[in-house]
């Protein structure tokens, strides 16, 4: 999942079960009720910062990793124009995650801890970064529907109870836009050109869409959900929900170009949810626990990028100076 919220059941009961002071918590859920946003300053349970800080960080590292995949086709861009927007697109998504670290560290987390913790395997990422970018037809596949995915959650986490990652999110989904944008426009150029590029594009979408379902996390069946952080406000919708907007609103697009889905058993059914086949909800679980194709590479490409760079950061760090949580 991109930014989202996935308990274990030994999770959200202790999320559940947390007794807090009765008074602070009715004021602060009243203030939810009423719409108010959170701020760093203000008092919080301590399980609605946990679960944010974890969501908020994972976010992060999603948009850092997410640009690895990405960055690895600059240089073999078709042509000038592609190789513009994608630069463009990469340090993008590089100042998302900029942003997104400066909203959890509002929470208490430093954001050298939370690169230790990705680097180290202890916080994840989102499941579709652990794939491999094996022609540039992957790489319009990203920008559409990785990002339109993305853009699905994204917006409605905007609409959460925590200021600093909605006022994150609200910025990051402006930008998102124009990255849909560039990936449609290029997605729609294969599927539209010869034989040879919209094979290439057949053979992309037929790789990720099970990547595209992992997306949005497992089913609502097997996923638990704290009664308290959906009426907290830290996860606004389930994961099934979000899954079936996303279908929703790009397998037409997808079938209007003549392309296909490798599920046969998928179909919107009578109730407006879409059914499909087997997802295969293991390979999830493999690759979120560093078991995918491409899980130690990227990690090994944020070690190298870590250590290279640490000269820069030490350079910069001047030890007299107060470290400034910021207001994001």
């Amino acid at each position: 999942m991109y930014g989202n919220t996935s308990l274990t059941a030994e999770e959200a009961k202790i999320v559940n079960s947390t007794v807090e002071d009765p008074e602070k918590l009715a004021e602060f859920e009243a203030r939810i009720t009423r719409g108010e946003k959170i701020e760093p300053g203000d008092w919080m349970p301590d399980q609605y910062r946990k679960q944010l800080i974890r969501m908020i960080e994972q976010h992060a590292h999603s948009e850092i990793v997410g640009a690895l995949p990405e960055g690895t086709w600059i240089t073999r861009a078709p042509n000038f124009r592609r190789k513009l927007a994608l630069i463009a697109k990469v340090q993008d998504e590089v100042g998302h995650g900029q942003l997104l670290y400066s909203a959890a560290e509002t929470l208490g987390k430093t954001r050298e801890q939370m690169l230790m913790d990705l680097l180290s395997g202890k916080s994840k990422y989102s499941n579709v970064f652990n794939y491999p970018a094996n022609t540039w037809a992957d790489i319009a596949v990203i920008g559409f529907l990785v990002d339109g995915a993305a853009i699905v959650n994204q917006v409605i986490n905007s609409k959460g109870s925590y200021g600093p990652y909605c006022r994150a999110l609200e910025r990051i989904c402006y930008e998102e836009s124009f990255h849909l944008k560039q990936g449609h426009d290029n997605f729609v150029y294969l599927a539209t050109g010869t034989k040879v590029q919209r094979d290439m594009l057949q053979e992309a979408l037929n790789r990720w869409y099970r990547p595209l379902l992992h997306f949005f996390g497992p089913s609502d069946r097997d996923s638990q959900h704290s009664e308290k952080l959906m009426k907290w406000k830290v996860k606004l919708a389930s994961n099934d929900d979000m899954r079936n907007q996303f279908l929703d609103q790009y397998v037409p697009k997808i079938l209007e170009l003549g392309l296909t889905l490798p599920d046969p058993e998928l179909r919107r059914g009578d109730d407006g949810i879409w059914v499909f086949g087997d997802p295969d909800w293991d390979e999830f679980k493999r690759v979120i626990s560093g078991d995918g194709p491409c899980n130690a590479e990227r990690l090994e490409v944020r070690r190298y990028s870590e250590l290279a760079h640490r000269w820069v950061r030490e350079a910069l760090m001047n030890p007299k100076e107060k470290y400034v949580t910021p207001l994001a």
